[in-house]
This record gives C-alpha cells, structure tokens and sequence, in this order.
C-alpha cells in the first residue's frame, strides 16, 4: 500500500532524473529543471495564442500542467524520444505505463486531494495538452542550441529533426514565438542585455 503522504517528496525526486542520455551532454539537464522551462514556455505560448490568436486558454493551468508533464517519470524514468516513438505498439505500451505511473502518483496523495491533481498527472483537454507539448518540443529545441552553443556537435541531428517537427505544428502561438523570441536565445549574454 502506497503511503498516501509521499507524493510532494517523491516529486522533489524529479531533479535526480537526467535527460538526454544517450548524448554527451555539455551541460546536463534533469527533469525538474526542464519541467520548470517547460512551464515558463507553455505559460508564454497560452498568453500569446489568448492576445493575438483568439485563445481562451487559462495560463496558470497550462503552465501547471507543464510543470508536472514529465512527474511520472520518478517512477518509469526518462525513455529517450527515438524509442518512445519507435513505432505505435511501442507507443501505446509507454503510454500504458505512463498512465500506471500517473495512478501509482495520485495514490501518495491523501484520497481528497487527489481531484486537484489528477488533471495535472492525466490531462483531458487536448488545447492544454498542445500547448504543454509544443513547450516540451521547444524546451527540447533550446536544450540543443545550448550544447550547439557550447560546441558541441552531439547535438546536430536532435535540433535539425526538433526545429523540424517545429515548423509542421499547427499552433499559431508557436510560430509566433519562433519568429519573435527563438532568435534570441542564440546570442550571448552580453548581447541580451545590449552591451
């Protein structure tokens, strides 16, 4: 039995989960970091696509959706994205045990506070689920100009085939953020901050 106390400690746990590795990281990444960048994104793209595409998104539920979008894997850990989607049978198997994970999650939390957080563990509105994983695939996109950035060609391949499956979403508010804000995570600090 499950102690129905343990959820917010195991969730703490999420840092200790690196991504990427299968690649040589320059700098390395764990799933509560980029859960926060996830969130950051995800929040951005429901307030552009609400001001300039006639969104009626709420942005503090998608950027919470975000941010436990990757919770279930303190239990199934990080499966790296060639194999995840290798095939649909594979896919539906992941996806079996994501939704195992999600129950195991909601089952450390006290029975009445489980309603609170099983739309965040289980999302069920398909606007907020394309929102939070067009910010996961830009969250992915920027981790690769980082190591780019850092010199390292590792990553060549993940940010051509990522920026790629970029372009081909639908999600105005995206396309809006590639042309408007994209360019700027490749410059240095210095030329941020206009010096």
């Amino acid at each position: 039995m499950a102690n129905d106390h343990a959820f917010f400690a195991l969730i703490s746990r999420m840092r200790y989960i690196d991504r990427w590795a299968l690649m040589r990281n320059t700098d390395r990444e764990n799933v509560q970091e980029h859960s926060h960048q996830v969130a950051v994104l995800a929040h951005a793209l429901a307030v552009i696509q609400n001001q300039y595409f006639g969104g009626q998104l709420d942005p503090g539920q998608v950027a919470l959706t975000a941010l436990y979008h990757d919770a279930t894997e303190i239990i199934t850990g990080d499966m790296p994205t060639p194999i995840k989607y290798y095939n649909r049978t594979l896919r539906a198997s992941y996806q079996e045990v994501e939704d195992m994970a999600a129950e195991r999650l909601l089952s450390m939390l006290p029975e009445e506070l489980r309603p609170q957080f099983q739309p965040l563990l289980q999302p069920t509105d398909p606007e907020v689920e394309a929102v939070v994983k067009a910010a996961d695939k830009l969250s992915a996109y920027l981790k690769c100009v980082e190591e780019q950035k850092a010199g390292n060609d590792e990553f060549n391949r993940a940010g051509e085939q990522t920026y790629a499956a970029l372009e081909e979403n639908p999600l105005p508010a995206l396309h809006y953020f590639m042309e408007h804000y994209l360019p700027s995570f490749r410059l240095t600090l210095d030329e941020l901050q206009g010096d």
